[in-house]
């Protein structure tokens, strides 16, 4: 019998080269990471594996599985690990190699396989590790999922079986390219600075975008591990800015920057500034909804209130739902609600059929934001952007909080608003109009300034987001009173950026 994982244990000893670590605060709530080292070590990711493969046998799905990694530099031999874990559980593995999470997705509708399990720490710090996982495609585990894994992994629950095996997929970034690349080339000039932040992205971007006539300028697209000049998270302000210098000394029409794995993509326009992925979403909405009437969306909570808001959006008749943050949480509710295409504020979009197979890609995100200039071939991005209704919006602003306070400390600040609007009491001034709880909380006042709390779901963060259709200063005042309101929690620390 395998050992049972241990939640602490000393490195450089006997023990942690026998026992499994698992630290319990991994188990995240649609999928896992950790600190690799000092959270969990091999023997943990091999115990990782046999409770995955223990979970399919229980949830009775056919017992074969997609596996990849990312580009990092310890990534290929925790996917070595885990695998060994799934093979002593009797699943038949299927190892694609170097890859994005979104060509593992792919994977599963290529290859016929029902279960994936891709090792990736997204965007996170080197250091960290993780696996995205599911075994109902499109679809990647939720709460209830993870729950099972963390309960079979830590209580030693997991039972090895026969059957298991292990099979290399030759060339599969191919079959890959050839899905993103059968369709017709874009019929107008574009030119694309491409960033990929030294990440996995950049071996595959440049020439998927290149094959459909793009004019691609690629801005630290070479593999190296070490990220030696910024996170590749297009999220954050230092990589967006790069890219901002890239499309104004280029001459670009349009910047387009991956994520670590390649399932988000961030965008800058041709004046060289950022556009949230959100305000993004609203642009592609409004392109979409005019060749799909009466279009379905989803956007998660810390998105703009452009979605329900938008004279444009409204003519069409389009529908918006707002929902959950988080990669998994916004894929189940865009297959189960059949939507066009779901949302995300970090940068994750959905595009279900006929676009997409309803799982997230940075690169058919890209490439719907290049088709969209394509039948606007008379307008800049920056037109396009400047076209939709003013508002004034934060970056996500991530306060440090330690993963087992953080989800205290947002019940408490929900029950803080939930009692003045309880109360009738104002913000600011003015009443509450509304409050949605579905994710944390979002506030928002009566002339439409919002502001929203909620709990990072992978990291030891608390995530805050503000904006108002009002002006700058209102946007301000927004961050001021939910900050004011974090303030009362010692537990929350300093911002990783702030207005």
């Amino acid at each position: 019998m395998f050992p049972k994982p241990q939640a602490s244990l000393k490195p450089n000893t006997y023990a942690y080269e026998t026992v499994p670590l698992v630290k319990p605060t991994g188990f995240r709530e649609y999928d896992a990471r950790w600190l690799f080292g000092s959270e969990i070590n091999l023997m943990g990711v091999q115990a990782l594996g046999l409770g995955l493969g223990t979970l399919i046998h229980e949830l009775g799905i056919r017992p074969e599985i997609v596996i990849g990694h990312d580009f990092r530099g310890y990534s290929s031999s925790i996917k070595q690990a885990l695998a060994l874990g799934l093979m002593n559980a009797g699943i038949k593995v299927h190892d694609i190699g170097l890859a994005l999470s979104p060509m593992a997705y792919f994977a599963q509708f290529a290859l016929d396989i029902p279960c994936v399990a891709m090792v990736t720490a997204s965007h996170n710090d080197n250091g960290w590790t993780g696996v995205k996982m599911g075994v109902n495609r499109p679809m990647t585990f939720g709460p209830d999922e993870m729950s099972r894994l963390k309960e079979i992994v830590l209580g030693g629950m997991a039972q090895a079986r026969e059957g298991g095996s292990y099979h290399y997929v030759e060339n599969f970034p191919e079959v890959y390219f050839k899905d993103l690349t059968d369709r017709p080339k874009l019929k107008n000039p574009i030119k694309a600075v491409v960033a990929c932040g030294n990440g996995t992205a950049g071996a595959f971007a440049p020439r998927i975008l290149e094959a459909l006539g793009v004019e691609v300028v690629p801005l630290d697209t070479e593999l190296d591990h070490s990220f030696p000049k910024y996170n590749p998270n297009p999220e954050d302000l230092e990589m967006l800015h790069a890219m901002r210098d890239a499309v104004l000394a280029s001459g670009a029409d349009v910047g387009l920057g991956f994520d670590g794995d390649g399932d988000r993509c961030g965008v800058v326009d041709d004046h060289g500034e950022e556009i949230f992925a959100d305000k993004v979403g609203v642009m592609l909405a409004r392109d979409l909804s005019a060749i799909y009437p009466q279009a379905k969306f989803v956007v998660d909570v810390k998105s703009t209130g452009l979605f329900v808001t938008d004279p444009v959006l409204i003519a069409n008749g389009a529908h918006t739902d707002y929902w959950k943050t988080g990669h998994s949480y916004m894929k189940r509710r865009v297959n189960e609600s059949g939507a066009l295409v779901g949302f995300e504020k970090s940068g994750h979009y959905f595009f279900n059929t006929p676009i997409g197979r309803g799982y997230d890609d940075g690169l058919v995100s890209a490439i719907a934001i290049l088709d969209m200039l394509d039948r606007n071939p008379g307008k800049k991005l920056s037109e396009l952007k400047d076209a939709l209704p003013k508002t004034w919006s934060s970056p996500t602003m991530s306060p440090h909080c330690p993963d087992e306070k953080k989800y205290g400390v947002v019940d408490a600040v929900v029950k803080h608003f939930e009692g003045l609007a309880a109360r009738g009491e104002t913000i600011d001034g003015q009443p509450i109009r509304d409050l949605v709880t579905v994710n944390g909380v979002r506030v928002t006042a009566q002339d439409g300034s919002w502001g929203l709390v909620r709990a990072s779901s992978n990291k030891p963060e608390l995530v805050v987001v503000v904006e108002s259709p009002v002006s700058e200063a209102r946007m301000h005042d927004m961050f001021k009173l939910v900050d004011g309101v974090l303030r009362t929690h010692p537990e929350v620390g300093a911002y990783n950026q702030s207005l």
